[in-house]
Formats: structure tokens, C-alpha cells, sequence
């Protein structure tokens, strides 16, 4: 069979092979959507809790409609991801599968990444229109990326900032220990701020957000636990080259903030304008290569791609921005921590991390 057009025969084996991972694919999108429902729903916390339930009582724990949790439940058995005794009409996550889908597997939910799929869908219409048209989607636009990516950090980050993260940055905990100042770029919810602020209350905090949503969500925080060290600011960071203070902080963290930035160079510029000459910068950000060839096989290649069109791109150019895009890569990263004037930059990987890279950056 020849194709209308085509000048090489037709692979009936490849077509199959093809469609079957179609089909797989299909399948996995689908299964995405309803395992961040049950991790929203706390659906799997409750299978954990009660191994061997039926469909009923696992609705009765979780405070649950049982209808919806045993159509819920007929995705998890096709999809393998729940074991169902026919005999006794019961149902089981395994102890293997809850490792990687409930709260307590944290660092290793993935359940959480799962929430970004019916996030970034819910703009399809507007990303769609700029293929057409070209520009971006405003921030506002994504109800709940704020929130998803408030716990990603959550469980990526915060679980091991203090024994994993800060000490990459040789020097910094002592710093802050004894009395530093340091600020938080694209903070978001100040998640990671907060916890720094609790731990180091000699050392002063600021975090930025273009958010205003977000920076009201961790001012109130800072107020509830009584931070006068931490405070959050609403701000543009697109022209930090020339509004940074210069010699303002003896460190400067950014957790997977710069690729998404309208003007990323101009924020590198000054994060160095604003570092002292004895400074630290501490990057969080996507573990890849600037060139496509060499992530086709990233273990999340498809995923990072998909948040990068439907959101981290979209976002940068709705504000005029460079467009640069999740996958950036860290050579990419590195000339332009260079051009930046960091004179030395490494680059370090964390075993249960391996989305992330993350960088650190001297004058």
C-alpha cells in the first residue's frame, strides 16, 4: 500500500505499532486526568488506609459520592492501577503503586505532576488561538497553577531544602544562620521563603511574584506565623537589569522561576547587579539540554514539552517576553549566567529529583 503522494511503500507493521501506542497514549492522557482526581479527592490516601474495601466504604472514608468513586475506581482497575477482587467486590492499591501516589510517598508522588494535565488543558482554547495568532495567555488565565505548583515545590523542594538544596550552595546556611539578606524571584506562594524565614530568623527575606494572587496568599502566611523577617512583594521582574538595588543581598534563590520569564537575561542581569561581590546564586530549574535532539529520551520529555506550549511559553510571550520555554537547558543556563557576569556556575543534580537541575552561581 502506497500513501497518495508518497514514493515508499506503506508499513503495515509500523501503522499497527503505531496505532497501539496511540491507543496507550490515549489511555495514559485519560488515566492522568482521573489519577489527579484521586489525588485531589485523597482517593488514594483512603485505598492506602483501607486495603481490600469495597467501593461503598472507600466513599464512607473519603466523605465521598460512591457512584462517582466506583467509576473512579473501574479507571484505576483498567489502568492497572488497582488491584479488584472479582470474587469479594473489593479494591487494593498496591503497597508498590502507593509509593508513588499518595501523600506520604512524598518526595515521590507523582500523583501531584498529574494535576497539570487538566490544568493546562483548561486553556487549550486560548493557546490555540495564538498558534493563529501568535501573542500569549496572561497568568490569570490558569486557575490553579499557582496552587499545583505551590505543592510541587512543596514535596520537590521544601522536604529537602535544609538537607539537600541550601548546602549545594556551600556557605549559605551558615550565612543565614548568622544574619544575611536574601530574596526570592518569582517566589509564588512563598512557600520556600517561609520556611527559610521560620529556620534563620537572624536573616532578612523578600520574595517577588508577578502574581498579586499569590503574593497576598504568603503575606497572609508571614502574618499567620508571625515573620517580621519575610515580607512579598507584587512585582514585574522584566526590567531587574536596571531596577534591582545594586549590592542589595548576600543571596539570591529562584525556584523553577527564570524560563518562564518575559526577559530571563534581563533577570539574570540583575540578580548579578543585585548580589554582593562575596554573593551566592541558588537556580531550580528544568534538568534538560537546549537541543531537542538530545532530550527525545527525557524521562519526562512529552510532559515538559506540553507544560512548556500550554503554559511556561504561553505565559512569557502574553507579556511580550523571549518565549524561552521549560526546556531551555542548562547550557543554555550556563551562557547566560556568563554573559550575567557569574564568573563560576556548577551544576548539580539531587537523586530523587530527576526533573531538576540546579545551578549555583557566583560573581
Amino acid at each position: 500500500m502506497k500513501l497518495q503522494g508518497s514514493t515508499t511503500a506503506f508499513d503495515e507493521k509500523r501503522a499497527e505499532r503505531f496505532a497501539e501506542g496511540m491507543a496507550a497514549t490515549l489511555n495514559s492522557g485519560a488515566l492522568a486526568v482521573m489519577i489527579s482526581v484521586g489525588h485531589r479527592t485523597g482517593l488514594f490516601d483512603t485505598l492506602a488506609e483501607h486495603p481490600g474495601s469495597p467501593s461503598a466504604a472507600l466513599a464512607r472514608a473519603a466523605g465521598l459520592e460512591e457512584r462517582y468513586v466506583r467509576e473512579w475506581l473501574g479507571a484505576m482497575v483498567a489502568g492497572r492501577i488497582v488491584e479488584f477482587d472479582a470474587e469479594r467486590r473489593t479494591y487494593t492499591l498496591p503497597a508498590e503503586h502507593a509509593a508513588f501516589l499518595t501523600r506520604a510517598a512524598a518526595p515521590n508522588n507523582l500523583a501531584v505532576y498529574a494535576q497539570y494535565i487538566p490544568v493546562v488543558a483548561s486553556v487549550e482554547d486560548d493557546v490555540l488561538a495564538c498558534f493563529r495568532a501568535g501573542g500569549g495567555v496572561p497568568y490569570e488565565r490558569y486557575a490553579r497553577f499557582h496552587e499545583v505548583m505551590s505543592e510541587d515545590s512543596e514535596q520537590t523542594i521544601l522536604t529537602v531544602l535544609f538537607s539537600d538544596v541550601l548546602p549545594l550552595a556551600e556557605g549559605l546556611a551558615a550565612r543565614l544562620e548568622a544574619g544575611a539578606a536574601l530574596a526570592d524571584l518569582g517566589c509564588g506562594r512563598g512557600r520556600a521563603l517561609l520556611r527559610m524565614a521560620e529556620r534563620f530568623p537572624r536573616s532578612r527575606f523578600v520574595g517577588y511574584d508577578l502574581s498579586s494572587a499569590a503574593v497576598a496568599w504568603a503575606r497572609g502566611q508571614a502574618e499567620r506565623l508571625g515573620l517580621g523577617n519575610a515580607r512579598f512583594l507584587q512585582r514585574d521582574l522584566r526590567d531587574f537589569d536596571r531596577s534591582a538595588e545594586p549590592g542589595a543581598f548576600d543571596a539570591v534563590t529562584t525556584f523553577d522561576a527564570v524560563h518562564d520569564q518575559p526577559a530571563p537575561l534581563a533577570l539574570l542581569c540583575g540578580i548579578r547587579r543585585t548580589l554582593r561581590d562575596d554573593g551566592v546564586y541558588l537556580m531550580q530549574d528544568i534538568q534538560a539540554s537546549s537541543d531537542v535532539a538530545e532530550n527525545r529520551d527525557h524521562p519526562f520529555g512529552p510532559f515538559l514539552y506540553t507544560v512548556s506550549t500550554m503554559h511556561c511559553l504561553a505565559v512569557s510571550l502574553a507579556q511580550g517576553g523571549d518565549g524561552l520555554g521549560t526546556m531551555w537547558g542548562t547550557d543554555t543556563a550556563r551562557a547566560m549566567l556568563a554573559e550575567a557576569g557569574f564568573g563560576s556556575v556548577e551544576v548539580h543534580q539531587l537523586p530523587h529529583d530527576p526533573m531538576n537541575a540546579y545551578l549555583v552561581a557566583r560573581p
